[in-house]
């Protein structure tokens, strides 16, 4: 029988997995019979979340609180994810912060700069290089995931620090992609449009930005973060064994029209 999209035995960490994208995902995952670990900053969204995921998994739940742009938190959420849950099969560096204000470039401060790449940038590495540590420690491969956004590939103007971010974040999964494959690890990038979260509510809310932005949408609605379900257990499961360096664009079609 072909069940590869079972993930029972199997161990997903997602990286701001309390709310929007990481929880869709999450969400999923659990409900294939994963057992998930989510790290977040927010103590009282990591046990709403860990309460909503353990109430329809199969599996365990392990929420811990990381600030991934510290790499020593990091370290230590990888091994205390470790020592509960015994491994990590798939790593969804999903945690990320926008940019604050809408100036110009030519003010853009170097705090605001480095604020939004620690996040970003700096934490997904973090955790993806603990992750493949741990996976090629381990022998018998897995799947690292960045979570990169629509921002990478078209201009995003007055917002050049997440732009960047998101970019580089596209780069280091390719090669991530190359170094490991001979481990098994996959390594492939996600990139949401414009997603219903708590990141993009001030945005969605503005009447002139969403009276510009959803007609441009060919489906007619903002994404949500059970839009990722899908392709998070893909990921994690045996099905995409093969699939590495690719870009998953889920914007509803807005880049093409």
């Amino acid at each position: 029988m072909y069940t590869p999209f079972d993930l029972s035995g199997k161990v997903a960490l997602v990286t701001g997995g309390n709310s929007g994208i990481g929880l869709g995902m999450a969400r999923a995952m659990a409900e294939a019979g994963a057992d998930i670990a989510i790290w977040g900053t927010n103590a009282q969204k990591n046990a709403a979340a860990q309460a909503e995921l353990a109430s329809i998994g199969r599996g365990r739940v392990l929420a811990l609180a990381c600030e991934v742009g510290n790499e020593a938190a990091v370290e230590a959420a990888m091994t205390e994810t470790l020592s509960v849950l015994g491994r990590v099969d798939g790593c969804f560096a999903n945690a990320g912060v926008s940019g604050r204000g809408t100036s110009s470039f030519l003010a853009l401060s170097a705090e605001e700069w480095r604020r939004v790449l620690a996040v970003n940038l700096d934490g997904a590495f973090y955790t993806l290089r603990a992750a493949a540590r741990h996976m090629v420690e381990r022998g018998g491969g897995g799947a690292l995931v960045g979570t990169a956004s629509l921002a990478a590939i078209e201009g995003a103007a007055r917002n050049q620090h997440y732009a960047a971010t998101k970019g580089g974040l596209i780069s280091m999964v390719r090669a991530l992609a190359v170094e490991f494959a001979r481990h098994g690890i996959r390594a492939n990038a996600i990139l949401p449009g414009w997603i219903e979260t708590s990141m993009t509510a001030g945005a969605i809310a503005n009447e002139k930005f969403a009276n510009n932005v959803l007609p441009r949408i060919p489906m007619r609605r903002w994404g949500t973060g059970d839009d990722f379900g899908g392709i998070a257990v893909y990921l994690l499961s045996d099905a995409s064994r093969y699939h590495t360096g690719d870009t998953f664009l889920i914007d509803g079609g807005y880049a093409l029209f």
